[in-house]
């Protein structure tokens, strides 16, 4: 592990939903409102001060533009664009200035493990049937993904601070901190010149309140975008910075995806 440069900061969110049932359990993968593919990314941020000072002098100009005054995502009032960038909320025109800022940066780096819920929902029918007792949860998903994401991910500096897009409680935050300790776990066991963890901080936060969450936005929904949608424009503009997407169900050519 390397204790010679500044660590970078661990950004993490998601595209999507990993909903497969309604609460009567009807199947709704596939309808209207429910997401075919369920995505985790995480943005490596390695100048977060930086990043967010960008953002804020990008938004802070987008509110003095007279282009934008009766725009209503724009307004104050409706917490949207003038408290966070968010892609699915903002203006095309907006859009465009944040993917522009983004693209002109180095010290950002995507990663992202890719879920088809329709795998999913023929593996969850596969074993309710050998097992009727067994229930799927939607965090059970999310938490394969955290482990899943971060196989390969904490082991090269001696601490890593990692922010989750706030989901639930402060329980729920204590449960993603021992899935990352699992997948770190399992990465140093099979590593024998591996010896000591790294120490993990492990944090949630909202974007309003994390220029790193707004921007790991952003790579999530131009992803999604390509994968709901077939639209590769968006993530095409900020091409270069995704450096791994692993879409675990697609096993053409590696059985791991």
């Amino acid at each position: 592990m390397s204790d010679t440069t500044v660590p970078p900061i661990y950004y993490v969110d998601e595209a999507g939903d990993s909903t497969l049932f309604s609460r009567k359990g009807k199947i709704l993968v596939g309808s209207e409102g429910c997401s075919r593919f369920f995505i985790l990314g995480l943005l490596e941020v390695g100048n977060a001060t930086s990043l967010h000072a960008d953002l804020e002098s990008l938004r802070g100009d987008l509110l003095a533009d007279p282009y934008f005054k009766d725009v209503p995502s724009i307004q104050p009032h409706t917490q949207k664009t003038a408290v966070a960038f968010h892609a699915k909320d903002d203006l095309p025109e907006v859009r465009r200035e944040v993917f522009n800022l983004l693209r002109k940066r180095d010290a950002l780096r995507f990663f992202a493990v890719v879920l088809d819920k329709m795998s999913t929902l023929a593996y969850v029918q596969n074993r309710q049937s050998h097992d009727p007792s067994y229930r799927y949860k939607p965090d059970e998903a999310y938490d394969f993904l955290v482990r899943r994401l971060f196989k390969e991910r904490l082991h090269e500096f001696d601490e890593y601070r990692v922010v989750f897009a706030r989901r639930g409680n402060r329980k729920r935050t204590a449960i993603l901190k021992e899935q990352l300790e699992v997948a770190q776990h399992r990465f140093l066991s099979s590593h024998s010149n591996l010896e000591n963890p790294s120490t993990l901080t492990v944090e949630s936060s909202t974007p309003q309140n994390s220029a790193g969450l707004q921007a790991a936005d952003y790579f999530l929904w131009a992803l999604q975008r390509l994968y709901e949608r077939q639209e590769e424009r968006y993530l095409l503009a900020i091409r270069n910075q995704y450096k791994l997407v692993i879409d675990i169900h697609d096993n053409r050519k590696n059985a791991y995806g």
